[in-house]
């Protein structure tokens, strides 16, 4: 089972938005997207967290 539950968090107010699954042989670096934060309502990066 290679798929895990991540958490992403706002790279500019730090609040955990958003869960997703990755799959850690394909991806094993953290990674880094770009989401919709109610926070600061507008699109920012997302970057996985512990």
């Amino acid at each position: 089972m290679m798929r895990v539950n991540v958490t992403l968090a706002c790279t500019e107010c730090g609040e955990r938005n958003y869960i997703t699954t990755k799959n850690k042989r394909t991806n094993p670096e953290r990674i880094e997207l770009k989401k919709y934060c109610s926070r600061d309502k507008k699109q920012t990066a997302h970057r996985e967290t512990k």
